[in-house]
């Protein structure tokens, strides 16, 4: 059983209205649904809210949250589940020349939910129309650790857009902007926190390294 992964950098997604089912991104393959038994463990652990994954199909995350938030309230869960968060962040794109900034989700095909772990409220959230499972290690959800909740708030909590990455390393790619443009190259690293990708591209026959920003660039 996988992990929870948390992908630096690669949070694209479709809005709500193109739904892919199931088309999740984060991670690399979907993760097997956690939950085909009721959670046991440590009660101390399961005594204080603590943050976790569940899984949905790509697209359908606000519907989701929408769902969980309805059936939270009418079943007087609140005192047990207290957050629910699709997590986004703003990225920078280039198009027709023009560049944009959207609201796209970080990890699609997830939701988290901050709850107390029992019985009672891994039935309510597991039976949520358009939830497919918890993410976990065998039959029991695993909650997130406090380093990832952070990773992720920081991420949300940003102040300035990131460029959405597009390449990575090897990928051979063209300079569409800036000083280098119609350049041809090979990607040899990206910075995503930088929004800057180094290019080697040939200059007099000799390869030269060069630092682009990732707007600037588009794979061929």
């Amino acid at each position: 059983m996988d992990e929870w992964q948390d992908p630096e950098g690669q949070g694209s997604s479709q809005p709500d209205e193109d739904i892919v089912v199931p088309g999740v991104k984060v991670p690399e393959e979907p993760l097997e649904d956690s939950s085909p038994e009721e959670p046991q463990g440590d009660d101390n652990d399961e005594a204080k809210p603590q943050w976790y994954v569940v899984h949905c199909y790509s697209g359908y995350e606000n519907k989701v949250k929408k769902n969980l938030e309805h059936r939270i309230a009418s079943m007087g869960m609140q005192t047990r589940i207290f957050e629910t968060i699709v997590p986004t962040e703003e990225q920078v794109e280039l198009k027709e020349g023009q560049r944009r900034i959207v609201e796209r989700r970080i990890y699609p095909g997830y939701v988290l939910i901050k709850m107390v772990l029992d019985e009672e409220s891994w039935y309510v959230v597991r039976n949520t129309p358009g939830v497919t499972g918890f993410v976990g290690i065998g039959t029991k959800p695993t909650p997130l650790r406090q380093e990832e909740v952070d990773r992720i708030m920081r991420r949300m909590e940003a102040e300035e857009p990131v460029a959405q990455v597009k390449v990575k390393a090897g990928d051979r790619v063209r300079a569409v902007e800036g000083s280098f443009v119609d350049f041809n190259g090979v990607v040899d690293d990206v910075y995503p926190d930088k929004g800057k990708a180094r290019v080697l591209v040939s200059f007099f026959n000799r390869e030269t390294p060069i630092e682009v920003d990732l707007l600037q660039i588009e794979r061929l």
